[in-house]
């Protein structure tokens, strides 16, 4: 009951309430469905390894630092209840993951989930772009586009559109960096010598969503797929042939006008590192706490266009601690368990016979080439939500704690079948 929950509130972040619950949004169906998260999850939090892991104790410090940045940067006590309330629903999806995600099974609904996100958001997009593409004077005069179409101007000054989501992925950057997310995750599904099915589930989806990134336009995730590209061939090719491959597909994609007319290049992004650099001026200024979560446009009349810069200019050097306190252990877990020098054989886990031997769950076996295979994908996933965020103020949403919840249910997987050593120590880690 609370996996199915859980699915269902990320659906409604991703899709916004009003997409999923129409008429009832009014009502606030979305506060009531966290709540019935929230109880039915309780119970299983004692049971559960959450409490083990330093994200967890990551994600209460920097849900103080988002609290105390508006209280203390713009003393506003009111307002650091708004922020710390905007800030909650998202690092509550680590928390679901751990509790209810438990299984390779599990995993693979939680991606199909993703799936279903993107492929609703292209659907919608594609259907409106075929609507006003002929309306060639309309676009010309600049407008406002529709729900999941933004206008723009090329380099050269043509109109374009590119796709986006809604709600929380209502930019198209934001859009394309979810895709390069779960593009190396559709691999989940991929079954050795079974050719059918996996051109069915793996390769026709991940055209899809290739052509979901081509739409949206974005720069930012044509970064992240190439730096994908090239750390997923590195293992079979080498480093040197895989950075050719990405430079001949960072080449394919320009010709194939992937950006919309956009250049990426240093005098291309200079406006970027400018807010960059105006970013950390503002932090010396506000070295503890920050100028407030959220209110960067405030100080610059535009956000950063980079998660780091923004999480430590907004919350301050005792907020990106605990933001960098969640990303230490997760990165590490992930690349441990796609370690194969790391990981071992281990031992299947038995399950204890009860009263009642009919009820006993089963435990899924899982050898080390899968768990290996499982850590690879979330490292991939990781890379394309980093290197994306790089030129993107993502720094908490919800995306980045639902990858660090898969991270940690993989390398728990391998933990209690004996594969790999115990997490770091929470002394060691702080």
């Amino acid at each position: 009951m609370g996996f199915i929950l859980s699915v269902v509130y990320f659906v409604t972040y991703y899709l916004t309430p009003a997409t999923v619950f129409g008429p009832l949004a009014a009502a606030h169906i979305e506060l009531i469905l966290a709540a019935l998260v929230l109880v039915v999850s309780l119970p299983a939090l004692t049971k559960s390894f959450i409490l083990k892991t330093p994200q967890s104790l990551a994600l209460i410090g920097l849900a103080f630092a988002v609290f105390l940045s508006v209280l203390i940067g713009i003393h506003w006590p009111g307002g650091g209840v708004t922020a710390f309330l905007g800030f909650i629903p998202n690092a509550f999806a680590y928390f679901l993951v751990c509790l209810h995600c438990n299984s390779k099974k599990k995993l693979q609904v939680l991606v199909l989930m993703l799936l279903f996100v993107c492929l609703f958001v292209i659907a919608q997009g594609y259907i409106d772009l075929q609507r006003v593409v002929p309306d060639s004077a309309a676009l010309q005069a600049g407008a406002t586009g529709t729900s999941y179409l933004l206008p723009m101007k090329s380099d050269a000054g043509e109109w374009f559109y590119r796709l986006r989501g809604l709600g929380q992925i209502s930019d198209p950057n934001d859009f394309g960096q979810l895709i390069a997310c779960v593009i190396p995750l559709m691999f989940i599904f991929w079954r050795p010598k079974r050719m059918l099915l996996n051109i069915a589930f793996v390769v026709l989806p991940e055209c899809m969503l290739l052509y979901g990134v081509f739409l949206t336009h974005s720069r930012g995730a044509l970064l992240a797929l190439m730096a994908i590209a090239a750390v997923a061939a590195r293992r079979r090719i080498g480093t040197l042939p895989s950075l050719l491959l990405a430079g001949a597909l960072f080449v394919a994609a320009m010709a194939m006008n992937f950006t919309g007319g956009r250049e990426i290049s240093a005098d291309a992004g200079s406006g970027r590192t400018g807010l960059w650099s105006e970013s950390m001026e503002l932090l010396k200024s506000h070295p503890l706490f920050g100028v407030g979560f959220g209110n960067l446009p405030d100080y610059l009349g535009h956000t950063a266009h980079n998660s780091v810069a923004v999480c430590a200019a907004e919350l301050g050097m005792f907020g990106l601690y605990f933001w960098s306190l969640f990303l230490f252990p997760t990165m590490r877990a992930a690349l441990a368990i796609a370690s194969p020098a790391k990981v071992s054989e281990g031992e299947p886990i038995v399950a204890e016979e009860g009263l009642f031997p009919q009820a006993t769950r089963k435990i899924e076996a899982v050898d080390k080439a899968e768990i290996n295979s499982l850590g690879r994908l979330v490292v991939l996933s990781l890379i394309g939500f980093l290197v994306a965020g790089w030129f993107l103020s993502r720094a908490f949403v919800m995306t980045l704690f639902l990858l660090g919840g898969m991270a940690e249910v993989v390398y728990e997987m391998a933990l209690q079948r004996g594969m790999i050593a115990p997490r770091l120590r929470l002394a060691r880690a702080l």
